[in-house]
């Protein structure tokens, strides 16, 4: 069963090479003036000239891929079109930037709207159960992967490309070029959603401060081991306590060694299912998710889920689980400011560029242009990074072949029940949003790199000592190991509520961990019965196997797995050895 995740990309990455073999040639000519309107044509050369650089081509190749995207757009010339994505700084960027140099250069008007990542996803949701057309496109997690192949209401990429959108499809979009093809592929090797923004959830520190000698004697002999990049959950805890506690003040300010977030809302929920439990090892072994029981301790037998709780051969309640809670509960009433119990994904954010955190086990890379605004606590005089991103430390049951973090892969994601014209349309959009002409643009901007000719570029190598380790994770073999939520779940909106609605009570206190999980691996078996119930999935519906002593699947190999030790020796290890990890 492992070895299916492989045979799927195989799969898909044949069709999408043949499709693009199918749609044209990989380099186009530039058409000549008489052929264009002049009005676009002199609009396009001057985005390029002007906003589009650097790129991976040249200005001449440019033009011609700009050029392109003008004949193609002038049958919906006068259209307007509504697309939405969740507020980061990539989405800004396309919504005031792309959406206008969009428009003006092919006279698609497009109104794209940027809003919170939980309102997103409700007005999707609303599109695909009520049928009514909202928005024409939507920039949505590759996280929804498991419902888009099984309800059937997604245009499948893969095949709009080779029919109806062929038209439409650029000559130049390269498929394999993109890095996160397959997160956005189904287990029938179709391409469901278009990556348009990458960014990992990678272990984040102040290299500065590890780097003092003074901190470095004084680590030593209180743990018995070098102070440097944590690979196991145990020296990760050393490490918070030995700056929150017996540090405590750095250059004048009070120093926190952990950084986390506890607010009773839906960012709460994110903080969990993007692979905290993948982190302590509570799955299979596998990639991108685990089989048969993924990160989110969800059980597949033949792509049916059969129930998240041990007693139906699941692991959200494992002791795993319970271990990767307890952990949490800890170091964020331990060694995190007392501010952080009340914070939210964003507000929590806020607290890395103030200079007072020395680690974060969980540290979204979507916020490394905050770290980079001039008169930051957390750049040196030349402009080079005092902190780092290296691979996050594992859990005690952790094994070599799981999963190793969570990577957001926010996709184009199109609808079936949206108008012809309007879908053509949506679509040149968001090709044009991961263009590149401009694509390498967009990644200096928003720091989220989709592409693999923008990491490998010169622009890349040049802005590499500012970025703090972000280009070497996305130039390695980690940015295939780091993935997203995976198609165990068939329906990431009905379940992820689930998340933080049953684990609010256990960070405030009223609740036990093992309570909490007990409750939340409950409800997630009960939503996956109403899921099947419903009847919207055309293929591979939940269906709940019957219920046995845990005993008895505690005693099987794999997930879930009995209790283990969970206090093994700390480790860790220098900067240079720790990414040598990621190649």
């Amino acid at each position: 069963m492992q070895s299916l995740p492989a045979v799927y990309l195989r799969k898909t990455l044949a069709l999408l090479l043949w499709a693009a073999g199918e749609v044209g040639a990989v380099t186009v000519s530039a058409s000549t003036p008489s052929e264009l309107p002049a009005a676009q044509l002199q609009l396009a050369q001057a985005w390029i000239a002007r906003e589009f650089q650097p790129s991976t081509l040249s200005s001449e190749q440019q033009l011609a891929e700009m050029s392109w995207f003008i004949r193609a757009a002038a049958p919906y010339r006068g259209l307007q079109i509504r697309v939405v994505s969740e507020n980061i700084g990539t989405h800004v960027y396309e919504s005031n930037v792309l959406a206008r140099a969009f428009a003006q250069i092919t006279g698609i008007d497009v109104v794209h709207e940027v809003t919170g990542e939980d309102d997103v996803v409700k007005k999707l949701q609303a599109q695909m159960q009520t049928g009514l057309p909202l928005y024409d496109a939507y920039v949505n997690d590759s996280d929804f992967i498991g419902a888009h192949f099984r309800m059937g209401k997604t245009l499948v990429l893969s095949d709009y490309m080779l029919g109806e959108g062929r038209g439409v499809t650029s000559p130049t979009l390269d498929l394999a070029d993109f890095m996160g093809l397959r997160f956005t592929s189904g287990p029938d090797g179709k391409l469901y959603q278009l990556p348009d923004q990458q960014f990992a959830n990678l272990y984040w520190y102040r290299q500065d401060w590890f780097s003092r000698p003074e901190l470095q004697r004084a680590f030593k002999q209180r743990y018995g081991y070098e102070l440097a990049v944590p690979q196991n959950w145990t020296a990760y805890a050393d490490i918070a306590e030995f700056f929150s506690v017996h540090v405590r003040e750095l250059d004048g300010k009070r120093v926190w060694g952990h950084m986390d977030y506890g607010r009773h809302d839906p960012s709460l929920g994110w903080r969990f299912s993007d692979a905290w439990l993948g982190l302590a090892g509570v799955g299979d072994a596998g990639l991108p998710n685990g089989l048969p029981v993924d990160d989110w301790g969800i059980r597949v037998e033949n792509c049916h889920p059969v129930g998240a709780s041990v007693s139906r051969g699941g692991a959200l309640d494992s002791p795993a689980a319970i271990y990767a809670m307890t952990k949490y509960k800890e170091w964020l009433d331990k060694y995190a400011p007392p501010e952080a119990r009340k914070m939210t994904f964003n507000s929590s954010a806020e607290w890395v560029p103030k200079g007072q955190i020395a680690q974060q086990i969980f540290w979204y890379t979507a916020f490394v242009p905050d770290l980079l605004k001039p008169g930051g606590a957390l750049a040196n005089a030349d402009g080079s990074a005092r902190w780092r991103v290296a691979p996050s430390p594992v859990g005690a049951y952790w094994q070599t072949g799981m999963k190793s973090g969570y990577q957001d892969a926010g996709s184009w994601t199109l609808l079936k029940n949206t108008a012809a014209d309007r879908q053509a349309a949506a679509w040149l959009y968001a090709q044009f949003t991961v263009s590149k002409t401009l694509s390498l643009r967009k990644t200096l901007v928003g720091l989220t790199p989709i592409r693999i000719s923008d990491v490998q570029s010169a622009a890349m190598t040049e802005a590499a000592p500012r970025l703090g380790g972000l280009v070497e994770f996305y130039r390695s073999h980690a940015r295939d190991v780091w993935t997203p939520t995976g198609t165990n779940v068939p329906d990431y909106a009905s379940l992820a509520p689930l998340w933080w609605q049953e684990l609010g009570p256990l960070v405030d206190g009223r609740q036990s961990v093992t309570s909490s999980l007990h409750n939340l691996a409950s409800k997630m078996d009960l939503e996956l019965a109403r899921i099947a119930e419903r009847g919207e999935m055309q293929q591979c519906e939940p269906r709940l196997g019957q219920p046995r002593d845990a005993a008895y699947w505690l005693a099987q190999p794999g997930a879930p797995a009995p209790k283990a030790d969970e206090q093994p020796p700390g480790q860790t290890l220098s900067y240079p050895e720790a990414i040598r990890k990621w190649q």
